[in-house]
C-alpha cells in the first residue's frame, strides 16, 4: 500500500464531463484535449464520464475548477456558451445517494475537509442531442469547440482566470 502525501493543491483544473459515444456529449473531452494541447503547463486537464460519488477523485486537490458540460434546455439554439458560478445553481437533492452529482461532490469534500476547490465556475454548451449513442455532434456545438478552449487557454495567463472566463463572456453578450 503506497503511502498518502498532501500535496499543493493544482491551481485551475478543467474538469471536462462528457461521454465520446453520445453525440454532442463528447463537446467537453474535445475542448480538454484542446486545451492540453495549447497551454499543457498552466491547467490540470482531467476527463471524465463520471457521475455520483466517483467525481470526488475529479474535485479534490484543485484550488480553482473549471467544469465543462453540454446542458440540453431547449430555450437556446444549440452552440449557445452558458457561464455559471457554482453558488449561482440551486441544486435539487435526489432521493438516493445513487443521485449524486458534482455539486453534492463539491459539498462532500467540504464536509469531509478534503482539498475542495474554493472556486468553481461551469461552461455549459447548450447541445442538440446528448442521447443518441454513435451519433454525430451538431455542428454548432463543434463550432463552439475551439472558441471554448481558446478562451480557456487565453483565461489560463490572467491572474483569475474564471473571472477572466467571466468577463471575456460577458462582452460577447
Amino acid at each position: 500500500m503506497a503511502a498518502f502525501t498532501a500535496r499543493e493543491p493544482a491551481p485551475l483544473r478543467l474538469l471536462a464531463l462528457g461521454n465520446e459515444i453520445l453525440g454532442d456529449d463528447a463537446f467537453a473531452i474535445l475542448v480538454a484535449r484542446r486545451v492540453a494541447e495549447l497551454v499543457p503547463d498552466r491547467i490540470d486537464v482531467v476527463c471524465s464520464s463520471a457521475a455520483g460519488f466517483h467525481l470526488l477523485d475529479d474535485v479534490i486537490g484543485a484550488a480553482r475548477l473549471l467544469v465543462v458540460d453540454i446542458v440540453q434546455t431547449g430555450r437556446a439554439p444549440a452552440g449557445t456558451v452558458y457561464v455559471v458560478r457554482e453558488h449561482d445553481v440551486h441544486v435539487v437533492s435526489g432521493s438516493s445517494p445513487h443521485y449524486t452529482g458534482l455539486f453534492e461532490m463539491l459539498a462532500v469534500a467540504r464536509q469531509l475537509c478534503l482539498e475542495a476547490p474554493l472556486e468553481v465556475l461551469i461552461l455549459a454548451v447548450e447541445a442538440a442531442d446528448c442521447l443518441t449513442v454513435g451519433g454525430g455532434m451538431h455542428e454548432a456545438v463543434r463550432a463552439a469547440i475551439p472558441q471554448v478552449a481558446d478562451l480557456i487557454a487565453t483565461a489560463t495567463e490572467s491572474a483569475d482566470p474564471l473571472a477572466a472566463i467571466e468577463m471575456q463572456l460577458k462582452n460577447v453578450d
